[in-house]
């Protein structure tokens, strides 16, 4: 019986250390700018419903566009993590930016090269965020994912 309870003992601290086994890569923590705590600083942004209500459809299309085309190019230098828009809702909430820096004034300047946020068409809501810097892998597994892009 004691003998049991001892081989039991042996597995269940093997399981244990296998399942708390660390799975810590230095190089990636080092390519996604990872703090001891896998975190880093980002400025996460809101996009919302702008003040400018006189712009045409054609105008519109063209700062979509525009956005669209900075969405990418801001994607491709690294500076901007995850992108997305709301779906409808009653806050006027049209979309989110997550930009890889630390400050929320760059973000500022990042953000200001965005033709639809310059025409008012979006507002935004800047603040600095603290976050798991795995998602600095975000661009990247997006690709491989992604059949067209926008």
């Amino acid at each position: 019986m004691k003998n049991a309870i001892y081989f039991l003992f042996l597995i269940s601290t093997t399981i244990f250390a296998q399942e708390n086994k660390s799975v810590y890569d230095e190089t990636l923590a080092v390519k996604v700018g990872a703090d001891e705590h896998g975190m880093k600083n980002y400025v996460f942004c809101i996009l919302k419903t702008g003040s400018n209500t006189t712009a045409t459809a054609e105008e519109k299309k063209k700062y979509f566009e525009g956005h669209m085309a900075n969405i990418n190019r801001l994607a491709k230098e690294g500076k901007l993590v995850i992108a997305g828009p709301f779906m409808k809702n009653d806050k006027n909430y049209r979309g989110i930016f997550i930009f890889n820096c630390k400050t929320v004034e760059e973000a500022q300047k990042l953000v200001e090269t965005d033709p639809a946020v310059r025409a008012k068409i979006f507002d935004v809501e800047l603040t600095p965020w603290y976050s798991s810097a795995a998602l600095m892998l975000t661009p990247e597994l997006h690709d491989k994912v992604a059949k067209k892009s926008f």
